[in-house]
């Protein structure tokens, strides 16, 4: 049986901003049903990176493929088909998080948003929250509402920018729960940009280091850690971020 082609097909992509390359000539494939992490420090080009892949940025040089879609022609097809989240990009404070969801749910076209938004609500335990301003709300319930907002559309591919930042323990568990469950039942695949290197360990199947816009190093978490003869992630993440250890790429 064949393998059904990569969610997201990265190739040489560059991106420059007058004299600074943000991101040089970076290459990966994110599998369908698999999380694939994007490590690096602040400046690494993550973001940027992200940026483009979502269409919001147009490359300097380089091809991107969402599900079979190249972004630089086919882009709209592709976004029907995609959806972002990140704690540091809020929703409109003064509107409901009813009001919110019912917004991007029709964005995206989504069958009967009414019923689509009472579903994801009650997933995302937010139902009592349908009427409160987002503006009001914790650090938590704003972290599962912007979730709600991610997944209104049921993507078959998801990015997530520090998706559990400034949460407590218990309820970033929740959310990591919660976002292996949608991978299994949608089949989906997400690209995850983190700092949390326990949950990149945790969620992701393979993952990329960027410093300085290039991906250094790949692998699986555990092949990583192994090849640097390191105790977790977190101890290779602070190596190759500061210049401690000599990189040779994993096989992968």
């Amino acid at each position: 049986m064949t393998a059904p082609p990569p969610a997201i097909v990265v190739e040489n992509l560059s991106k420059s901003f007058a004299a600074v390359k943000a991101v040089d000539d970076v290459s990966f494939h994110v599998p369908r049903g698999e999380t694939v992490g994007l490590l690096g420090g602040n400046g690494a080009g993550k973001t940027t990176t992200i940026s483009m892949i979502l269409g919001l940025v147009l490359p300097t040089a380089g091809t991107i493929t969402v599900l079979g879609h190249p972004m630089a022609s086919e882009a709209h097809a592709a976004r029907r088909r995609m959806n972002f989240e990140s704690p540091y990009v809020d929703m409109p404070k003064r509107l409901t998080v009813r009001q919110n969801l019912n917004v991007y749910a029709r964005l995206y076209s989504v069958p009967q948003p009414a019923q689509s938004i009472e579903r994801i609500a009650e997933d995302l335990d937010l139902t009592d929250l349908l009427d409160r301003e987002f503006g009001t709300l914790s650090a938590g319930q704003k972290t599962r509402a912007g979730l709600a907002k991610a997944l209104i559309n049921e993507p078959d591919v998801l990015l997530l920018d520090e998706p559990t930042a400034s949460l407590d323990p218990d309820t970033a568990d929740w959310v990591r729960s919660y976002l292996e469950q949608y991978l299994a039942r949608k089949n989906a695949s997400i690209l995850l940009a983190s700092h949390n290197m326990a949950e990149v360990e945790r969620l992701c199947s393979q993952i990329f280091m960027m410093v300085k816009g290039r991906v250094v190093d790949s692998g699986r978490p555990k092949d990583l850690i192994a090849h640097y003869g390191r105790e977790n992630l977190e101890e290779v993440f602070l190596d190759i971020a500061r210049g401690r250890a000599t990189v040779s790429p994993v096989a992968t």
